[in-house]
């Protein structure tokens, strides 16, 4: 064999190499373009397909004046990408250090930190690159333009929109707060979210391998939508008015709890609602949830001596009786039904029987038992439940709870001459506004509103609330005689300290033993005023309830503890709204008589 020519077994050698290495590669091909073909594909499109949020702006919440009560504030949440920073940007550090207030040692570690420790249930070996660390989540729009002037490649910032509320406390467990998760969690942040909240948009690109984006393969553009404006029926300056008196009820009395509540007498719409203890929404995280909590629905008291206007509310819209209709109060013992019962006393010594007018105006236990006997158990209970106690009274949200009424199978012997002076009975604060606010309407029980619109961002109107009864308790005629006899408890009665001078007052004291340890405390009470004014033609109804009060004498009567309240709170309002004083409509003799005194 020639020495210029290979053998065969050589020349067979290489072309089974050569065979091999292409049946690798095209082995390699099929697995790369068939059979791992999705699975390959799903991953390159993560790696340069990008779907970037854009943030839609959360509605504002506004009082009924427009004044903002909660709105969103635009910032960056500012990042870096360790991988692609440049080793000439490290002596810009310390300007970034600075404008974004981080510790300059911290800015480096992070900067510095490029892969991370695989997690404990990733089946990868490796480390995994850090692609964005978070430095910052409160630059504002000006500090951003700084920082992109230094030009460090790698340090970006999202937009992103964080709540406040401009007046810290104010109306707190009304307007309620979105939480650090972007969560709305409570008030009306969390019950109108569906008005406010908005749309998100997005913005779907890909990304070379050096994650620059290809604008020449956008495919899908969608502008994000901004929440509508919730417009509330809340007045700042009434909710400041109530908030400041709650302070000052706060640091006289040092109570458990107070709220007070402020209604439209014509409409239901809220003006003002306000309870103790309150929180700041701008730190709502350090504030015990207990305090968090609206008391003025999630709480309930016996409603004590307010709850009189029921029984003679029945008595005269039944034509039991009439404002002239006289009672012997002096009697311990009552006959009923078959049975002789035993009457709650009365604070107060009378030297006559007493008119319906005066059992109202002086609260008399014993005369709010007679009138309640008159109706008989089933009527007198049936128009409770119309004056809305022992259900919810549809304020929109909170936790409201329905209190508690039983019915008359439920009552025990003596209960007949316990629920109408407000014992055997718990009710919310909002139930017992809105019972007063049925006389104060003409008879009809209201509906609680808080929202009077929503607006689009354009600021029009996209709808509008509006107050609407629940249903007819009582008529007209026997509203006007309640208002009457209500405005002798203040000119007379035991609510003289809500008297303002020269306007017409109505409303009724009322003071309830508390329930310790199964007993009711003789120094334990709910002292409570609630009324209206103008007497003859309402505009507002106003409630003042005080929740174990402690005074340096004597007990927290309501008369004691709420009616000055409700006085201050009046004359501010009578200011604030141009309430003018108003003739009465009906005249009654005011009858005199002798009495020992008494707050109940």
């Amino acid at each position: 064999m020639s020495k210029g020519f290979a053998s065969n077994y050589r020349i067979v050698i290489l072309a089974f190499g050569v065979l091999v290495c292409f049946a690798g590669i095209g082995t390699r091909l099929v697995f790369l373009h068939v059979i791992d073909r999705d699975k390959l594909v799903r991953y390159v499109d993560k790696a340069r397909r990008t779907i970037a949020i854009e943030n839609a702006r959360r509605g504002d919440i506004l009082d009924t004046k427009g004044f903002v009560l909660a709105t969103s504030r635009s910032l960056i949440v500012l990042g870096v990408d360790p991988q692609v920073l440049r080793p000439e940007d490290e002596k810009k550090w310390p300007a970034l250090a600075d404008l974004i207030g981080m510790p300059l040692s911290q800015l480096t570690t992070i900067c510095n930190t490029k892969t991370r420790p695989a997690a404990a249930d990733d089946k990868a070996e490796d480390d995994r690159e850090i692609r964005w660390a978070k430095l910052s989540e409160t630059i504002t729009e000006s500090q951003y333009d700084r920082i992109k002037t230094l030009g460090i490649k790698g340090v970006v910032g999202t937009r992103v929109y964080r709540r406040i509320y401009p007046h810290n406390q104010l109306a707190a467990h009304i307007v309620g707060y979105v939480n650090k998760e972007n969560v709305p969690a409570a008030g009306v942040e969390n019950y109108a979210d569906f008005y406010l909240r908005g749309q998100n948009g997005w913005r779907e690109t890909e990304k070379d391998g050096r994650q620059q984006e290809l604008a020449q393969f956008s495919s899908r553009d969608v502008p994000a939508t901004d929440g509508y404006s919730v417009v509330l029926s809340l007045d700042s300056v009434v909710q400041n008015i109530v908030e400041g008196e709650l302070d000052q009820i706060a640091k006289k009395f040092t109570p458990q709890k107070a709220t007070i509540i402020v209604s439209d007498a014509r409409t239901g719409f809220i003006l003002g609602l306000g309870n103790y203890p309150t929180f700041n929404l701008n730190e709502f995280n350090t504030a015990p949830l207990d305090v968090q909590r609206n008391f003025a629905i999630t709480d309930q008291i016996d409603p004590g001596s307010t709850f009189k206007i029921v029984a003679a509310s029945g008595a005269l819209n039944e034509g039991l009786v009439t404002l002239e209709t006289r009672f012997d109060c002096t009697q311990e013992w009552a006959d009923y039904n078959g049975r002789h019962l035993h009457l709650i006393p009365d604070d107060h010594h009378f030297d006559h029987p007493l008119s319906v007018q005066e059992i109202v105006g002086h609260s008399s236990n014993r005369g709010a038992a007679r009138l309640a006997m008159l109706l008989g158990d089933q009527r007198f209970y049936d128009y409770a439940r119309a004056f809305g106690f022992g259900e919810l009274t549809g304020f929109p949200f909170g936790g409201e709870i329905p209190g508690t009424l039983h019915p008359p199978s439920k009552w025990s012997g003596i209960d007949i001459t316990r629920i109408p002076a407000g014992y055997s009975i718990s009710a919310t604060p909002m139930q017992i506004h809105y019972g007063m606010a049925t006389i104060a309407s003409g008879g009809e029980l209201l509906r609680p509103t808080i929202i009077r619109e929503i607006r689009d961002n354009s600021g029009e109107t996209v709808y509008r609330f509006t107050g609407s009864p629940r249903r007819r308790v009582i008529t007209q005629k026997t509203a006007d005689m309640m208002a009457i006899a209500l405005h002798d408890v203040v000119v007379e009665g035991t609510g003289k300290d809500a008297a303002v001078p020269g306007y017409q007052v109505a409303g009724k004291t009322g003071t309830a033993q508390k329930l310790i340890n199964g007993r009711y405390s003789d120094r334990n009470h709910v002292g409570s005023f609630v009324g209206f004014f103008p007497a003859s033609r309402p505009r507002v109804v106003l409630s003042v309830i005080v929740d174990d009060a402690k005074v340096a004498h004597g007990s927290a009567y309501g008369a004691v503890v709420a009616a000055p309240s409700f006085q201050r709170v009046a004359q501010q309002l009578i200011q604030y709204l141009n309430i003018e004083p108003v003739e009465p409509v009906t005249e009654l003799k005011k009858p005199m008589f002798a009495m020992d005194g008494g707050h109940r």
